[in-house]
Parts: structure tokens; C-alpha cells; sequence
């Protein structure tokens, strides 16, 4: 099963799945039909590559993978990025283009499998939410842009940034084509309205079928008005990346770029799906699942793809049951291509622009950004960092920004952690150890209790080591008990700071304890040696033990000079000495 992980679902295949798992397979089929055009235009191809994209792409994904919901094949955002790559060294649906294309999705797809097989299938949960989202925006507006001279009939040079297009789009205003709008407006509100009052047909489809219409009905063709041509009516032909060193190392980081992408997006929506389904979801597994449908595409005339949010979602909602819904929708998609490829020749790619510009506003997460804007400061950052990073520089240099950001953010955090100070509280009978920060209490002049809330480490041990010599400074700290529940891990820098610690408290005639050290903590300790140096009469299992330990030690001259009295080992060993 590890080398064919489909045995595991195959034993849930009988004669009502595989009935769900038509119907939502022919459902996706009619809805990747135009968004295979459209994303393929996106990334610069000719129109047949977005459908032979998803017709090898999700087969391969469904039979490796591991969710039984995920749709893989064309995306918006790996299509933007393709196009970026490819385009600063051939011309966008040239031979050259086509070729590099197939070698960058060769390339992407080994980075992935090899994530897989190292087992690194943890690595997207440290991406944040963020970076994707700030992306995707970025993405989005890009790809508005880039269709905006197809639907307003304008010709603009190739490879302009995004601020170039709109100065040309601003400087060639007067040459706007109304026919091509006018297209572009039809099928844009009709795939809305479509949309909006029969949620359930393709709406796309019919838009683009609406834009088609008005543009015979006009004789569009006669007023500048392109059509996109007619698409080859065949099934996905071999085709052989360039292996040569030069085009790899050219590539590579693209590839690398685009690789990380397709897993966070697809390992993001399979959880997201598989949180409906209660289906548990090997991210390991989808890491190679991933990674060769991408290999094996880039030898059947595809480009590079990962999860749909979209296709997913609707082949949950369809009423799949296994993956064998992926593999009908592919089926059924060849079939249509053979069937309706050549009435393509009559759609305006006006009318393509239109439905792209659909796909890149419901790109953008509205309800989300507004979000992340209002609760949190660093995700904020976070959040406009990548978006503009996407918009103004390369992007695959926008992921790996994102990706460094988020990754700065999470260790910012976990290399401050949380200590609290803590003294009995009077007002219990226990006297349980409270945090002070909450209310005001008296401490033992003597000893300060601490409470760390997190793992010991090199990233942490700096700020822990200032934040405590600072405390024994300002407070002339001579004894200090930590109470360690909350430390779950440690390593040898967290190890050697202790000891420093401890060390720098004897030497001012006091002594460092600790309580409730976790077995593996206290187990990295011992192995490493350092238990005899901090001593093992200092260690105990519960705070109890150490406050009387403590106290026991201090004897006569504690109780007499003493007036705070606030353990209850006080009154004890005050009563013991009387």
C-alpha cells in the first residue's frame, strides 16, 4: 500500500460509489472545460494545454495522493507563476515556450516528490495562511491586468511590468475597441447572472457560449474582433522535456518556487475538504502524489498543476466518494474535447478575457484580508509584504518572501517565551501558586518562583538568559525555583544555560531549583551530565517539595528574620521550631 496507496480505497469502490462518483465527475468535467482554456491562456500557452492538464494531472494525483475529495489539474496562481517563469526566455506559446514549460513541470514535480519521499510533508504548516492569501490578491490583480488589453482590444507590448501595462492601457485609451468590450461585458454578465440565479450550471460555459453568440450575431470578426481558433480534437500527445544542464539550472529555481506553491495548495485544500468528510489527510502522501502527477504530465503535454479549491469543493459537494471521481472527470473531459473541440474556433478571446477576469476577482479573499487587517499587526505585515511583493517584483521571489516572513514571524515567537512570576495566594487554603501579573501578592524575599511556558532552545535561550540576569539585578535574586510543566522540550543550549544559571546563583550563596520537569527534559539532562553540576538534591517532582526543601534549608535564621511568612512551610517549620 506504500507503493500503491489506491488499494486503500479501492476496497470502498461497489455499485453506489462508483453511480456518486460519475454524476460528480461529469459535473467537474463540464466545469474544468472552460477554466482549462482560460488558465492555460493565463500561463501563456495554447488553450489545449490547460485541457490536457486536467485530463492526466488528477488521475495521477487521485491514484498517489491521499484525499479522496482533492481535484488536481490547472490553477490560477501556478499558471501566473508559469507564465512569469517562462516568459523572460521565450515567447508565450512559442515551441521554445511549450518546451520550457514541460521541463519547469518535470522539475517541479521531482522537487515534490522528493519532499515526499524525505518525509517532509509537515513543511507547509509553517507557511501561514497569510502568505497564501497575500499572494493569491497579488495574483489576482495581476491577471486582471494582464487581460485587460483582450478585453478592451488594445496591443501591448510583451513582458511590461505591472506598472508599464497601466501607463500604456492609460496612454492608448482612445484606441479601445468597442466590440471587444461590449464581448467582454456580455460574457462577463451573463457568467454572473448565471451564476447568481442557477448556481449550479457551469457558469463560465455559459458566458463564454454568450460571448460567442454576440460576437457571430455582430459580425465581431469584421470589426477586430479575435477569435481564439479552433482546438486540436485529440487526446494528450507525448511530448519530452529539455534535459540539458543549461535549461535545468535556468529553471531550477522557478521550479523550486512553483513546487512549494503547488503543496501548500494542495495539501491546504485537501485538509480543508477532509475536515467535512472526516477523512484523515497524509500530507506525505499527497507530497508524492503531487510530484508525479506533475512528472507524468510533463510527458502527456502538461504544465504544472495542483489542487482546486473550486473543482475540489464541487466534487465534494457533487456527492463523491472515492477518488475515482477525478479519474471520471478527466474521462468525460477527454470525451467533450473530442465531441465540441472544434466549435472553439468561434470563441472570442475577448470572451476568454471576460471569464478570466471572473476567475481572478473570486480569487481574492475578501472576508479574510478584512480580517487579518483588523486582529493582527504581524500578519498585517505579513499579508501587504507579500501582496505587493507579488505585484511589483518576481513571483516566484514573492513566494520565498512570504515563506521567510511567515517563517520570521513563527520564530519570533516561540523564541520569546512566556515566563510568569508566581507567590501562594493567601486567600486559598492550598496556597496555590498564582501568576502576580494577575493580582498583586506578596513574594519571598528570598526565592523567586518562575514559570516558563516553552521549550528551551537555541532560538530561545538568549532571551530567556537576559530576562532572568535582569531580574536577579534589579531584585538581588539569590534562590529561584522554575517550575518547568510547561518546558517540553530542551536541547544542549537551554541545557548549558541552566547550568550557567544555576552557577551564577551559588556563587552568590543561593542555589537554583526546579520542579515538575518533565521525563524527557529531565532524561536530556542527565544524558548530557549536567544533573551533578546543578545538583540532584535541587530537582523535584512537585513544587511543594522544592518550596519545603527550601525553606527547610534556610533554618532558624529564615523564621526570625523573616516577617512575610507566606508559605505554608513557614508557619510549619516556624511551629516546629517553637
Amino acid at each position: 500500500m506504500r507503493l500503491f496507496p489506491f488499494l486503500r480505497w479501492c476496497a470502498l469502490v461497489n455499485g453506489k460509489t462508483i453511480q456518486s462518483d460519475l454524476m460528480a465527475g461529469l459535473t467537474g468535467a463540464v466545469i474544468v472545460l472552460p477554466q482549462g482554456v482560460a488558465f492555460a491562456a493565463i500561463a501563456g500557452l495554447p488553450p489545449q494545454y490547460g485541457l490536457y492538464t486536467a485530463m492526466i494531472t488528477p488521475v495521477v494525483a487521485a491514484l498517489f495522493g491521499s484525499s479522496h475529495h482533492l481535484i488536481s489539474g490547472p490553477t490560477t496562481a501556478i499558471s501566473i507563476v508559469v507564465f512569469s517563469a517562462i516568459s523572460q526566455f521565450a515567447e508565450p506559446g512559442s515551441g521554445a515556450f511549450i518546451q520550457m514549460t514541460l521541463t519547469l513541470t518535470f522539475l517541479a514535480g521531482l522537487f515534490q516528490l522528493a519532499f515526499g519521499l524525505a518525509k517532509l510533508g509537515t513543511l507547509v504548516n509553517f507557511v501561514s495562511h497569510t502568505v497564501i492569501t497575500g499572494f493569491t490578491a497579488g495574483a489576482a490583480i495581476l491577471i486582471a491586468t494582464s487581460q485587460m488589453k483582450h478585453v478592451l482590444g488594445l496591443t501591448l507590448p510583451r513582458g511590461e511590468s505591472f506598472i508599464d501595462i497601466w501607463v500604456a492601457l492609460y496612454a492608448q485609451a482612445g484606441a479601445v475597441n468597442g466590440y471587444v468590450v461590449g464581448i467582454a461585458a456580455v460574457t462577463l454578465t451573463v457568467a454572473v447572472i448565471s451564476r447568481r440565479f442557477v448556481p449550479r450550471a457551469p457558469n463560465l460555459l455559459v458566458g463564454m457560449v454568450a460571448g460567442s453568440v454576440v460576437c457571430a450575431g455582430l459580425g465581431g470578426v469584421h470589426h477586430g474582433v479575435v477569435l481564439l481558433g479552433e482546438i486540436p480534437s485529440r487526446l494528450p500527445p507525448l511530448s519530452w522535456p529539455d534535459f540539458s544542464i543549461p535549461t535545468i539550472r535556468q529553471l531550477a529555481p522557478e521550479a523550486f518556487a512553483i513546487a512549494l506553491l503547488g503543496l501548500i495548495e494542495a495539501v491546504t485544500i485537501s485538509r480543508s475538504v477532509a475536515a467535512k468528510s472526516q477523512q484523515r489527510i497524509d500530507g506525505n502522501q499527497e507530497f508524492i502524489g503531487q510530484g508525479l502527477s506533475n512528472i507524468v504530465g510533463s510527458f502527456f503535454s502538461s504544465y504544472a498543476g495542483s489542487g482546486s479549491f473550486t473543482r475540489s469543493g464541487i466534487n465534494y459537494a457533487a456527492g463523491a466518494k472515492t477518488p475515482l471521481s477525478a479519474i471520471f472527470a478527466a474521462g468525460a473531459l477527454m470525451g467533450l474535447v473530442l465531441l465540441i473541440a472544434p466549435l472553439t474556433a468561434y470563441l472570442p478571446i475577448a470572451s476568454m478575457g471576460g471569464v478570466i477576469l471572473i476567475v481572478a476577482w473570486s480569487l481574492i479573499d475578501f472576508k479574510h484580508i478584512c480580517f487579518i487587517l483588523h486582529v493582527s499587526r504581524p500578519e498585517t505585515s505579513v499579508l501587504l509584504v507579500t501582496f505587493f511583493s507579488t505585484l511589483f517584483l518576481e513571483l516566484e521571489f514573492a513566494i520565498y518572501i512570504g515563506v521567510f516572513l511567515s517563517l520570521v514571524l513563527f520564530l519570533s515567537r516561540v523564541s520569546a517565551p512566556e515566563m510568569v512570576v508566581m507567590a501562594p495566594d493567601p486567600d486559598k487554603a492550598s496556597r496555590q501558586l498564582t501568576n502576580i501579573a494577575k493580582c498583586s501578592l506578596p513574594e519571598c524575599p528570598k526565592m523567586k518562583i518562575i514559570r516558563i511556558d516553552m521549550s528551551l532552545y537555541f532560538g530561545s535561550v538568549n532571551n530567556i538568559q537576559n530576562r532572568l540576569e535582569e531580574m536577579m539585578e534589579a531584585e538581588q535574586v539569590t534562590h529561584m525555583l522554575i517550575v518547568s510543566e510547561g518546558i517540553n522540550f530542551i536541547d544542549l543550549a537551554g541545557a548549558e544555560m541552566l547550568v550557567s544559571l544555576s552557577d551564577t546563583l551559588k556563587s552568590k550563596g543561593g542555589a537554583l531549583y526546579f520542579s515538575n520537569l518533565k521525563s524527557n527534559v529531565c532524561n536530556f539532562i542527565a544524558h548530557v551530565g549536567f544533573i551533578h553540576r546543578i545538583g540532584a538534591d535541587h530537582i523535584f517532582e512537585h513544587k511543594r517539595q522544592a518550596i519545603a526543601a527550601f525553606v527547610a534549608k534556610q533554618g532558624k535564621a529564615c523564621g526570625q528574620q523573616c516577617a512575610c511568612q507566606i508559605f505554608k512551610e513557614c508557619d510549619e517549620s516556624s511551629g516546629d521550631r517553637l
